[in-house]
């Protein structure tokens, strides 16, 4: 399908490390309501029985402030739920097969860390790509950081929107202006925020102005 890229000007991606004193329901209402435009649905630890009953609940309130509801890495759930996409990183099923199980009006955004593999997601059907990490990270301290040069060439080398992903922050999302990227992607500048409406607000303007 055709992907706006207005709605990856804030991507955010939940992370329930930061639950405590509000669940995750209430987290990602409070990130909605100020200004994320996609929200991706994160769990590693969840069996599928639960990630598919979470899952349609945050699909729910997605579908009530109008932002899109990505499922991470698992089409069962993301056909369940009745999402509007899915997320694959370059370790998941193949794109094609995944194109085939949830149709084509399902968003599949694909990971990428180099030029061959976004101009690969594009050509096998990718709706967006999520290009990273663009800085050190410590839900990924395994990968490395692509650099602005290599970032700015990926993001030349397709035409289908591109979210930079990895350590980003309202202390260094300036650096990314130029890099030709659609919008950003976070995770704890948004769920690990004391206030989690006020930083996305924040993360919001700071988001236009790359596009200024």
């Amino acid at each position: 399908m055709k992907l706006d890229k207005k709605y990856m000007h804030l991507y955010a991606i939940t992370d329930r490390a930061w639950t405590g004193e509000k669940s995750l329901y209430e987290q990602i209402e409070e990130a909605l309501k100020n200004g994320v435009s996609c929200l991706q649905l994160r769990e590693k630890n969840l069996d599928e029985d639960e990630f598919i009953k979470e899952a349609k609940k945050i699909a729910a309130l997605c579908n009530k402030y109008n932002i899109p509801f990505i499922v991470n890495d698992n089409v069962n759930v993301a056909i369940a739920s009745n999402a509007d996409g899915i997320h694959i990183g370059q370790g998941d099923m193949d794109i094609k097969k995944v194109r085939s199980l949830v149709g084509e009006k399902m968003i599949i955004g694909v990971s990428a860390h180099t030029v061959e593999e976004a101009r690969e997601a594009e050509k096998n059907g990718a709706d967006y790509i999520g290009i990273g990490a663009v800085f050190n990270t410590s839900t990924k301290n395994d990968v490395m950081p692509v650099s602005y040069e290599k970032l700015k060439s990926i993001c030349e080398a397709v035409s289908i929107p591109k979210v930079a992903i990895g350590g980003i922050n309202k202390d260094n999302i300036s650096k990314l202006k130029g890099s030709k990227i659609d919008g950003v992607a976070v995770i704890s500048a948004i769920f690990g925020a004391k206030d989690i409406g006020s930083a996305t607000k924040e993360l919001s303007i700071l988001v236009k102005e790359l596009f200024e």
